[in-house]
C-alpha cells in the first residue's frame, strides 16, 4: 500500500469511530429526554436557590438544593436534600433540612421527607433550638410546620421528646408536642449547699 492509500484507510476509520461516537451521543440524550418525558419531567435543575423577598426587599425564605426536578403532570416541585430558611428581622434564622421535600403547585405547601431536622442558633434573644423529628409538612406562608412523627427538642442541657409536634416560626414563637411528652432537664447545683 502506498502512503496515500494508507492515509484514505486512516481517515476513513477515524470517520467511521467520529461516527459512531456521534450516534452513542444522540442515543444516550434521546434516551434522556424520553426518560423525562415518562417521568412528567420538564425541568432539572442543579444547585437550585429561590430566594423569596417582602415588599421591602427584605429575605423572608429561601429555599436550597442539589437537585430540583419539576413535574409538568401536576406543577410539583421534588428536591433532594432540602435546606429551608425561614428569616425574622433581629433573629436568627431557622433552618429546616430534611432527605428529601415536595413543593406542592401552589407554591405554599412543602411537604419535607424522611429525617427533618429544623435549627436555630443561639442569639442574644433566644437560646439555641434543634427540632428533630421526620415528615414535616411547612405552610410557607404562615411559616407553620407540623408532623405526627416521633419528634425531639433540644435546647442545651434539656431535651424533650413526644409523638407529633406544631410549630409557628413567627412571634410568638410557639412549639408544641401533641402527645407522650416527655422532659429530660439539667438542674444547676446551688454552690452553697
Amino acid at each position: 500500500m502506498t502512503w496515500l492509500q494508507e492515509y484514505k484507510v486512516y481517515c476513513l476509520v477515524f470517520v467511521l469511530a467520529l461516527g459512531s461516537w456521534w450516534l452513542t451521543q444522540w442515543r444516550y440524550e434521546s434516551a434522556q429526554l424520553t426518560k423525562l418525558v415518562d417521568n412528567n419531567l420538564d425541568l432539572i435543575s442543579l444547585e437550585y436557590s429561590k430566594m423569596s423577598t417582602d415588599e421591602t426587599g427584605l429575605p423572608v425564605s429561601e429555599l436550597f438544593a442539589p437537585e430540583m426536578r419539576h413535574s409538568h403532570k401536576d406543577g410539583s416541585s421534588q428536591f433532594s436534600q432540602p435546606i429551608m430558611t425561614l428569616f425574622k428581622p433581629g433573629q436568627a434564622p431557622w433552618v429546616i433540612r430534611a432527605e428529601t421535600a415536595v413543593l406542592e403547585e401552589d407554591g405554599d405547601t412543602l411537604h419535607m421527607h424522611g429525617r427533618s431536622v429544623i435549627n436555630r442558633d443561639a442569639s442574644p434573644k433566644n437560646k439555641s433550638l434543634t427540632v428533630v423529628s421526620a415528615d414535616l409538612l411547612v405552610k410557607l406562608s404562615t411559616h407553620f410546620a407540623e408532623s405526627g412523627a416521633y419528634t425531639e427538642l433540644i435546647s442545651p442541657p434539656h431535651r424533650t421528646t413526644g409523638t407529633g409536634v406544631e410549630v409557628t416560626f413567627d412571634s410568638p414563637i410557639h412549639l408544641k408536642l401533641l402527645s407522650t411528652v416527655k422532659g429530660y432537664y439539667e438542674l444547676k447545683k446551688n454552690p452553697t449547699h
